[in-house]
């Protein structure tokens, strides 16, 4: 057979699919003929497909160097360099093949394709509408021009994109799968939902789609189907790390800390250097009390750096320092955008007040604070709420949606396009009360959309963000001499930091026997979450037990497996386990109703009770702290010295052990320091909301008349009204 009909040969079989026999023949060819420019790009394109992109390049470019005006062998050329990740050469290549075939609307799309790899998305998505007008029912550029105008943040772009799309190919699921992900970043999640079921029925076998339909479902509030999702993700891909780490964040989320633990360690023999999970890990240990190989966790803490959430990082031995670098590296992270101008004309009136967050609603932080909203001074400040968690359509959502000028649901809506509301609402003091806690979006803060922003009462530490200008503290809590820990300037309120709700109801007392606790004997109450508890702290409290007979610590429960454990640290320290209470959850009423049947609380460090506390000393139980080195740990002695118990706040765990043991022994000291807390309930400054609102407001005034002057932040100090 002469070279010519081995050409058409192998040009038949390359057609038909053929591609081993086509590569025979093309090599016979240019074994006759060196320079058919055919047989080489040929060749080329069959070792583009096989993967061995070097051989490819080299017979390209030998074909192009005898017929440099075939654009198709410089298209060819152009995607293999590419996948090369030589991104310059490509589009060099793709511009020439567009320019010998201006009417190719395939040789469009892959130059669309490499500028998008270079991130240059404007001008690939004019390049993928070029294509569009060459061949309108080009479905594949069209899913492309949807991926770069996603990536450009141009999202109700992308999604009609992705919508025109599916409309060619109905049977393209990637396209189902993006148009979702487009539509969850604009908040629309049950259109979303829609989009990745239609994906996955048409592809049951992408695990990354079950695991952003999990993510997806997480966000609308539906845990047990977003566990299905992650679990269906590891179905299909068993060693999908991201997956397993979803769904253990999911599975600890609704207190099922075992099943994290475990699908923690399934991630973690795949993928050991895992931080962001092994951190996971760690936390859910510390909520069951495994502290099998606590200080190797408290280890592993320090050394994963950035990897950890602040948040867990105030719950290990750290000193003010460490935890400034921890938020620092970890808030470095976020992707910025365009900071918000603020040298507009602001409207007339008012000082306009935001409070951000995600706990309006029957949560401890909305517990504290109801009476201060419903208390500010209308003639001076317009408050408004942004409410970025979900409504429980509780008593308290309601109080608080009463409380405002303006209550701004942005629940669901996408970080900057709440960012946005909130600059359009002209905010001058924006007061985020989230931090880095649980559910967190610091994403709405980082482009300042107010002029002024602060960080207060949520997160007890520096955020160690240049967009956050002032901290809420005081003169216990945040002495001046810390400011080198801070990124934010301190402001000291004249008393304690923390807010009160004195409409707190306290329900009827029960009685003991329906508390599970005995009849007589001294209780030690220890009610903060299990997290914060420590080996140490518990050896101190088994101490207690053993010198006081008959004495028995009463502990929230949660979880059983937490009893279990705790159960067993008391054994192993000598003290029988059903000296141990548990007590259920139950509404607050009845929560801060059954305090009166303790003796005296026992605080935790390095993270000290807060809200916690607070209950504790309006149900009229005395609290004993040790205050520590950082906010965290030093919120309890506040607390106390604001409602006139400076005695109850030691600075070492042997003050504070011997000072426990003390009160437990002499029930007249004991009785005294009660019927001084009942006393001073109404009239210390801790429970005095409306002096504490007046002070607030004289810190928000002081930071709006140094903006006003022209000057820097700077620290703060209220004297009180």
């Amino acid at each position: 057979m002469n070279p010519q009909r081995k050409l058409k040969s192998a040009v038949d079989a390359l057609t038909h699919g053929q591609v081993d026999e086509a590569e025979v023949l093309y090599r016979q060819v240019l074994g006759k003929q060196p320079q058919s420019w055919v047989a080489l790009h040929h060749l080329g394109v069959i070792l583009c497909e096989r993967g061995e992109h070097a051989s490819a390049v080299d017979l390209l470019q030998k074909s192009l160097a005898i017929n440099g005006e075939n654009g198709s062998a410089y298209s060819t050329l152009g995607v293999v360099l590419m996948r090369q990740g030589k991104l310059d050469a490509a589009l060099v290549a793709h511009r020439h093949a567009v320019r010998l075939e201006p009417n190719n609307a395939e040789f469009h799309n892959n130059c669309g394709s490499t500028l998008a790899k270079q991130e240059k998305f404007k001008e690939a998505a004019h390049v993928y509408q070029k294509a569009i007008e060459l061949k309108p029912d080009y479905f594949v550029a069209h899913y492309n021009l949807g991926g770069v105008l996603q990536r450009a943040k141009r999202l109700d772009e992308a999604v009609a994109a992705y919508r025109r799309a599916i409309a060619i190919n109905p049977e393209f699921s990637e396209a189902y799968t993006n148009l979702a992900l487009a539509l969850g970043s604009l908040g629309k999640l049950e259109e979303a939902l829609v989009a990745y079921r239609r994906s996955i029925a048409l592809n049951p076998n992408l695990p990354e789609t079950y695991n952003n339909l999990g993510l997806c479902l997480e966000r609308l509030l539906r845990p047990d189907e977003a566990i299905d999702a992650f679990r269906q993700a590891l179905a299909v891909k068993p060693d999908f790390s991201e997956a397993a780490g979803n769904l253990a964040t999911v599975l600890g989320k609704q207190e099922r800390f075992e099943e994290a633990v475990h699908v923690c360690r399934h991630a973690l023999a795949i993928d050991p250097n895992n931080g962001a999970i092994e951190v996971e890990m760690i936390n859910r240990l510390r909520h069951l009390c495994d502290w099998t190989s606590y200080a190797r966790d408290t280890e592993r803490v320090f050394a994963l750096g950035n990897r950890v959430e602040p948040f867990i990082f105030l719950n290990v031995p750290s000193t003010a320092a460490d935890e400034l670098a921890c938020a620092q590296a970890w808030i470095a992270k976020t992707p910025r955008g365009v900071p918000f101008a603020h040298d507009r004309a602001r409207p007339p009136g008012r000082i306009r007040i935001g409070y951000l967050s995600a706990d309006l609603r029957a949560h401890a932080t909305a517990f504290l604070m109801a009476e201060l909203f419903e208390l500010h001074d209308r003639s001076r400040f317009e408050t408004f709420a942004y409410s970025y968690g979900y409504n429980d359509h509780s008593d308290m959502r309601q109080r608080l949606e009463n409380a405002f000028d303006h209550f701004v649901d942005i629940h669901l809506v996408p970080a900057p396009e709440a960012a946005r509301h909130i600059y359009e609402d002209h905010i001058d003091i924006l007061i985020d009360l989230k931090g880095y806690t649980g559910q967190a979006l610091p994403e709405i803060l980082v482009d300042r959309p107010a002029p002024i922003q602060v960080s207060y009462l949520g997160y007890p530490g520096t955020m160690g963000a240049d967009f956050m200008d002032y901290i809420i503290g005081d003169p216990f809590v945040t002495p001046l001499e810390h400011q080198p820990f801070y990124t934010e300037k301190i402001v000291q309120l004249p008393n304690c930091y923390q807010p009160n709700d004195t409409k707190r109801a306290i329900g009827a007392t029960p009685t003991r026997r329906d508390c599970g606790l005995p009849e007589q004997g001294f209780v030690f109450c220890a009610f903060n979450s299990a997290h914060k508890f420590t080996p140490e702290m518990f050896d101190i409290w088994m101490r207690l037990l053993t010198a006081v007979p008959g004495s028995v610590l009463w502990v929230l429960s949660k979880n059983s497996a937490t009893e279990q454990n705790l159960r067993r640290e008391a054994t192993a320290r000598g003290v029988a386990p059903e000296r141990l209470i548990f007590a259920p959850c139950q509404p607050l009423a009845d929560h801060l109703a059954r305090h009166r049947l303790a003796d005296l609380f026992l605080d935790t460090l390095p993270y000290n009770a807060h809200t916690t506390a607070s209950d504790a000393l309006w149900a009229g139980l005395p609290v004993v702290t040790c205050a520590g080195e950082t906010f965290a740990g030093r919120v309890a002695g506040s607390l106390l010295r604001a409602v006139g118990l400076p005695e109850l706040v030691t600075t070492s765990l042997a003050d504070y052990e011997s000072t426990a043991l003390a009160l437990a022994r002499d029930p007249r000291k004991l009785a005294a320091l009660k019927e001084n807390l009942a006393r001073n309930l109404r009239s210390a400054p801790l429970f005095d909301t409306q002096r504490y609102t007046r002070d607030l407001e004289a810190a928000y005034l002081r930071m709006w008349d140094i903006r006003c002057a022209g000057n820097a932040p700077h620290a703060i100090v209220v004297n009180g009204m």
